[in-house]
C-alpha cells in the first residue's frame, strides 16, 4: 500500500506566509505541518512508500527540509512542473500525475497537505479493511453553515455508504464535513483517468469522489476527534495554539 500527500498548490489565501514557504512546510507548535501529517502515516505498517507532490516553485524547498527528516517510511517528493496558481493540475491532477509516474498499482492513501487531524488512521484502516471499497474520512460539524461554499459534504444510509456527494455546496443537505483523507482501492483509482475526461479539469479531491459514489460503493469513515483544514490565517494560528497546548 502507498500513501500520497497532497502539497502542490500555491496557498494564495496565507499570503504573504506562503510566498517563499509552502503550506505543509508552516510550522504548527515548532513543527512542520507535513511531520504531523507523516507521524499519523507512520502507524500503518502496511505502507511502504509516502510520496509528496510539489509544484516547481516549491519542489527545492520540500527537497531542502528532507535532509533534515527521518521516517521510518520511504519518502518520495515529486515535481508536478506547475508554476503559478494558473497553471496547477489540481488535487486530481496531481493524483492521476503520481499514480501514472510512479506505476501506483496499490490502493492508496491520500492526504491533503493542509489536513491536521487527531483520529488514528489505524481505526480508518480497520474500517476501510471491513468495507473492503474506498472510504472518506468525515466529521459532523453539525452545522450546515459551516460547509456552504467551502467544504464536501454527503448523504449517507444506515451503513455509512455514500448516496449522494457534494463538493462545496452554497446550500449543504447534511451538517458532515468530508475531510481530505481518503483511502482508495486500487481498482477505484482506475476510474481517475474517465472522472478527468468527463469532467475536463476537476479540481478538488471531492469531485473524484462524488464521481466515484455515482458508480460504485464508497463509504463514510466518522470521527470525533479534533479537525483543523489549514486554509486561511485564522485556522492556522487556531491549530497551532491548540497543538502548543497539547
Amino acid at each position: 500500500m502507498k500513501s500520497l500527500i497532497l502539497a502542490a498548490g500555491y496557498a494564495t489565501r496565507l499570503y504573504p506566509l506562503t510566498l517563499n514557504t509552502p503550506k505543509s512546510l508552516l510550522l504548527i507548535s515548532g513543527k512542520p505541518l507535513i511531520e504531523i501529517i507523516i507521524s499519523r502515516i507512520e502507524e500503518l505498517k502496511d505502507i511502504d512508500t509516502i510520496y509528496i507532490v510539489t509544484n516547481e516553485k516549491f519542489y527545492s524547498k520540500f527537497l531542502e527540509w528532507s535532509k533534515g527528516f527521518q521516517s521510518q517510511k520511504k519518502v518520495v517528493i515529486i515535481n508536478d512542473r506547475t508554476k503559478s496558481n494558473k497553471d496547477r493540475l489540481g488535487a486530481v491532477g496531481d493524483m492521476h500525475f503520481v499514480i501514472q509516474k510512479e506505476k501506483v498499482n496499490e490502493d492508496l492513501l491520500v492526504i491533503a497537505g493542509d489536513n491536521l487531524f487527531e483520529f488514528s488512521l489505524l481505526d480508518m484502516y480497520q474500517f476501510y479493511k471491513k468495507k473492503k471499497s474506498t472510504v472518506v474520512a468525515f466529521r459532523d460539524l453539525k452545522d450546515k453553515k459551516l460547509i456552504a461554499n467551502k467544504l464536501g459534504t454527503a448523504h449517507l444510509d444506515e451503513t455509512g455508504k455514500i448516496l449522494e456527494f457534494q463538493e462545496k455546496p452554497a446550500m449543504p443537505k447534511t451538517s458532515l464535513a468530508a475531510t481530505a483523507c481518503y483511502i482508495f482501492t486500487k481498482e477505484d483509482l482506475i476510474e481517475l483517468e474517465r472522472c478527468i475526461k468527463e469532467n475536463k479539469k476537476p479540481d478538488n479531491s471531492g469531485d473524484f469522489v462524488r464521481h466515484l459514489a455515482e458508480k460504485k460503493h464508497v463509504y463514510a469513515y466518522m470521527f470525533e476527534e479534533r479537525w483543523f483544514d489549514i486554509g486561511d490565517l485564522e485556522q492556522l494560528k487556531e491549530a497551532d495554539k491548540y497543538w502548543g497546548g497539547k
